[in-house]
């Protein structure tokens, strides 16, 4: 069994752990946490006063942010929004934070048929995507303000954050304070391992700093795709069986447990979430499909693996996520659909 991902065991005990080790470490972070949030604070204040010049889309526009650094969902919420104006008849446009081809080739794969660009460009990006036909935007960025206005901000929250103290990064996971939900027209608490006890307790807490509708999602895998094939397989296929959970996303910790969740025996291969596989990784999955039922890897993980995968050797199956709402998801879906109305009515 091999175990990478340090980083983000190191980042869990950091900002979680109540132990002795963890708090000095915490207080020697300090200073720089107090940087990150007058830099924050300045950023806005810049916006704030019209330093630097933001403008509103020439489209319906929304923008889906999150508070705290690490896994908490947002590319979820950001492709069921991007799904849902699809289903609509709206052709969405998806404005990336700093887009690796990787990243490109996920949403694409995820949202069939839309366009994909560079939030960096701000509205230079937005105008592009007008040019060519798209009808909305979703853009993965920040909570405001910045140099894009959307017709509709999402904030997500994942509810496993919810253990964790509220200090700014680094000591802590926050990248804004609580008060930037108060730009906030909809904020999604995410759960994947926290209960739903824990996820409606935040939801309640995080609905007396906002004027915005809270809602709950749960983020669990939906079914299984082959790697190769693209055919569906149930999750509770994997029910009794000898599954290894490869994983080099972020937090492999809750992609694993969405496997055991599915009843499966788990052995787990990690590696890290940045750059592309190494051979050996490759090797060992290969390798591992020999001596387990099934090799199940995540979303992520897929495109980095697919045009690599060795011929002749049985296809790893890959985790769909999907999104369940658990509370408020009407009010999302509606609040969506008003802001696309005028697209509508064209």
């Amino acid at each position: 069994m091999a175990r990478r991902g340090g980083t983000h065991r190191l980042l869990r005990w950091l900002w979680t752990s109540r132990r002795l080790d963890a708090r000095i470490a915490r207080l020697a972070l300090l200073p720089a946490s107090a940087m990150w949030r007058t830099a924050t604070l300045a950023r806005d204040a810049v916006y704030g006063r019209g330093w630097v010049a933001s403008g509103a889309a020439p489209l319906p526009t929304v923008s889906v942010g999150n508070l705290t650094a690490g896994d908490s969902g947002r590319t979820a919420v950001l492709v069921w929004i991007a799904r849902h104006l699809a289903a609509q008849g709206i052709r969405p446009v998806v404005l990336l934070r700093k887009p690796s081809e990787y990243r490109r080739r996920e949403i694409g794969h995820s949202v069939p048929g839309a366009a994909i660009d560079d939030s960096a460009d701000g509205l230079e990006a937005v105008q592009r995507a007008a040019a060519a036909g798209a009808q909305a935007v979703v853009l993965e960025g920040g909570l405001p303000p910045g140099p894009i206005r959307a017709g509709l901000t999402v904030a997500v929250v994942g509810a496993e954050t919810s253990r964790a103290v509220r200090w700014p990064l680094p000591a802590g996971p926050w990248r804004e304070g609580w008060q930037a939900l108060s730009h906030a027209d909809i904020v999604v608490v995410t759960r994947k391992r926290a209960s739903s006890e824990a996820a409606q307790a935040l939801a309640a807490e995080l609905g007396t700093k906002t004027p915005g509708i809270v809602a709950v999602a749960h983020l669990g895998m939906r079914y299984l795709e082959g790697l190769i094939s693209g055919a569906e397989h149930a999750a509770a296929s994997l029910a009794g069986k000898r599954v290894v959970a490869a994983s080099g996303s972020a937090d492999p910790g809750a992609f694993v447990s969405q496997v055991k969740a599915a009843g499966a025996a788990v052995q787990v291969h990690t590696w890290s979430a940045e750059g592309e596989l190494r051979d050996e990784d490759v090797a060992w999955l290969a390798h591992a499909t020999r001596r387990a039922d099934h090799v199940v890897i995540s979303e992520q993980d897929a495109v980095k693996l697919r045009d690599r995968w060795p011929a002749r050797v049985a296809e790893p199956l890959v985790a769909i996520l999907d999104l369940t709402w658990e509370t408020s998801g009407d009010a999302v879906a509606t609040g969506l659909d008003a802001l696309v109305a005028p697209v509508n009515r064209v």
